[in-house]
């Protein structure tokens, strides 16, 4: 809760690279180019190898796809002789049998493995011959039909998903295993590696984990969203590797990634980084929250400030707000050391212990780092904060980013903590060798024409593996269902099946109109010399 300290996980080997343990924490990526593409991929692999990645991941949804990685893994360990690949399966296991004679990890998901009759000891067998590594690797929108009905679509079904394979794992003493837990919903995914990691350490298990929040969009939004989500855990000293997952190149995804990391890694060699408290007491006040579920600190309103109002950006407070901050009727606590979260921790827990429930606004100075890297450090010092429901506001401050922009991020950061909506959202998947269409531009049009509907979810998904199950909470969905052909959905139901790609944004546009949820853009004011 007060101190940083990583956990300690077991060592997983993937080809030239080790994770977990005493190892700095992994940047990966996947690509976007078709697996039966030998050169394209191959390519794209150099390319995110010179921007500093060197694990990578490539769909095979085919036995075609499985074959095609062994010219691929020939051609990579030519030119990039430091990277390790993985294999990313889905619905087909058998796949996963034949991509383990190539590639140097193979990544299942459980939900559809189970479903399509996967042989689980067969893989476990082969991947231990041949010193392959395997990612259980749960999908909060693809949990199979067994886990829904006795644990719910929830963070708990996540769990016991994952820990049936780790078990079946440990019975055959197969150590070379990396867990992850992903969602496009920050809190979902916070709590299921939470209640992971405990689950693990009752039964004595030390796997390694891989972060990540999925379909978590483009630009500054995907950038914050997953900020949010792998900073929260990365804060507690969670994660092994990380992977973040932008609609964008996945070069562009590394640097984000490392940045995150190198965040975070600063705090392994502080000599400052945990408040004064006897064990007794850390332990009083730690059981005071409780890290697997959400619950909003109780506070009695002060103006909007607290109580069941939204959390608010402090350029939002009016003059009697600031003037009851000034006067103590509400909390800006201001966090200076190198672990802002455990010190905004331990203040409000001990105001929670002491029956003090004034409102919190917290408060960090970053410097003047540029309005790329205080989105990132921002998001992932604050994010948590309000996915576990202990502020009612933020204030960032920096000297050189403008009020503007940060009154922009502290929305945008509260929204990625589901704290608050104050515009749409996008759940959209950065794209692999299975997307039939260009997802990057279609998100970008999309944006384009419906961005100015406050507090709508939208997905855009490339194909039908992840995308229904994962925009499951959107208001409404855009899945590639073929090539050239795209399938609209209205939350989980689908509305309009295989329709022509040239038409499917003015249908969905229509759908929102007929739904009674459209307004028009307002016209923009022209400027003048």
């Amino acid at each position: 809760m007060f101190r940083y300290a990583r956990r300690q996980s077991g060592e997983v080997r993937i080809g030239a690279i080790v994770i977990g343990g005493n190892r700095p924490v992994a940047v990966q990526t996947m690509t976007n180019t078709d697996t039966n593409d030998t050169r394209g991929c191959v390519e794209q692999i150099a390319r995110i190898r010179q921007a500093g990645g060197r694990i990578v991941r490539l769909t095979a949804q085919g036995e075609r796809e499985g074959r095609n990685l062994e010219h691929i893994a020939a051609e990579t360990a030519r030119l990039c002789p430091d990277v390790a690949l993985v294999a990313d399966i889905h619905f087909l296991p058998a796949v996963a049998l034949i991509a383990a004679d190539h590639v140097n990890k193979v990544r299942i998901n459980p939900g559809n493995y189970n479903d399509k009759g996967g042989d689980l000891d067969a893989l476990i067998d082969k991947c231990a011959r041949r010193g392959v590594a395997l990612r259980i690797g749960v999908n909060h929108g693809s949990l199979a039909r067994r886990i829904v009905e006795q644990h719910g679509d929830t963070p708990q079904g996540m769990v016991a998903s994952a820990m049936e394979y780790l078990r079946r794992c440990r019975n055959r003493e197969f150590d070379q295993v990396v867990v992850s837990m992903k969602s496009s919903n920050t809190r979902v995914m916070v709590h299921a590696y939470r209640l992971l990691v405990a689950a693990m350490q009752e039964e004595g298990m030390r796997y390694p984990l891989h972060l990540g929040v999925t379909e978590a969009g483009n630009d500054a939004e995907g950038r914050i969203k997953s900020a949010v989500g792998i900073g929260a855990l990365l804060a507690d000293g969670i994660g092994d590797t990380i992977r973040v997952s932008l609609t964008e190149v996945p070069e562009n995804e590394i640097p984000v990634a490392q940045q995150l990391v190198d965040y975070f890694a600063k705090r392994d060699s502080s000599a400052d980084l945990s408040p004064s408290l006897s064990a007794d007491e850390e332990n009083r006040l730690a059981s005071l929250f409780n890290p697997y579920e959400y619950v909003r600190r109780k506070t009695d309103p002060v103006g909007r400030l607290g109580g069941s109002n939204v959390p608010l950006a402090y350029g939002e407070l009016d003059d009697s707000e600031r003037k009851a901050l000034k006067e103590g009727e509400a909390v800006e606590i201001e966090a200076s050391g190198p672990n802002p979260i455990g010190e905004w921790r331990l203040r409000i827990l001990t105001m929670t212990a002491a029956g003090d429930r004034r409102p919190v606004i917290l408060r960090r100075h970053y410097g003047d780092v540029p309005i790329e890297i205080l989105r990132l450090r921002a998001a992932a010092d604050f994010g948590v904060m309000f996915l576990d429901g202990l502020a009612d506001g933020l204030h960032i401050e920096s000297s050189a980013v403008s009020e503007g922009e940060i009154a922009s991020l502290s929305l945008d950061i509260l929204q990625a903590a589901r704290a608050r909506i104050s515009r749409t959202e996008y759940i959209a998947c950065p794209g692999c060798g299975r997307t039939r269409y260009d997802l990057q531009k279609t998100l970008d049009e999309i944006k384009s024409r419906t961005s100015h509907l406050k507090g709508l979810k939208i997905g855009v998904m490339g194909c039908i593996v992840n995308g229904p199950g994962e925009m499951a909470d959107a208001d409404y969905g855009y899945v590639g269902a073929a090539p050239g052909c795209i399938s609209l959905y209205r939350s989980k139901e689908i509305i309009q099946k295989n329709i022509p790609q040239e038409e499917a944004i003015d249908r969905l546009i229509s759908i929102i109109r007929a739904d009674g949820r459209w307004n028009e853009p307002e016209p923009q004011t022209p400027s003048h010399p």
